[in-house]
């Protein structure tokens, strides 16, 4: 089964041009280096009547959007050969600054997950 590193992070609207930039340079280097998918995906529907919502979870501070994140890999095995080429890519260390990022690191969550269902 495949394997999703999923990811939920708040990115302040003023720096959302910064963001996608960023994250079309990511996305192309992760598809270079064999993830099946990519995607950024920004909150458009979530005031929902039930459950937990993403504003409850994430509680964004005014001003911020909700963006959520995935990147679809063979497996984990491969998951973890693709980051770490991603991860040595002069392309990523030149476009994610990390003392210069659209976004509090801090208040990002993250994950890897077993698909268990897949159509």
């Amino acid at each position: 089964m495949t394997y999703v590193d999923g990811f939920v992070l708040l990115v302040p609207k003023k720096n959302m041009a910064a963001y996608t930039k960023m994250s079309r340079v990511a996305g192309k280097v992760w598809k270079e280096y064999g993830a099946l998918d990519y995607r950024e995906c920004v909150g458009d529907d979530l005031n929902v009547p039930f459950g937990r919502s993403f504003i409850k979870l994430a509680k964004p501070k005014p001003g911020e959007v909700v963006v959520f994140s995935y990147i679809l890999y063979k497996s984990r095995a491969q998951r973890d050969k693709v980051n770490a080429k991603v991860m040595k890519d002069p392309r990523i260390a030149k476009s994610c600054d990390p003392k210069n990022m659209p976004f509090d690191v801090k208040r990002m969550s993250m994950g890897g997950f077993k698909t268990f269902v897949s159509f």
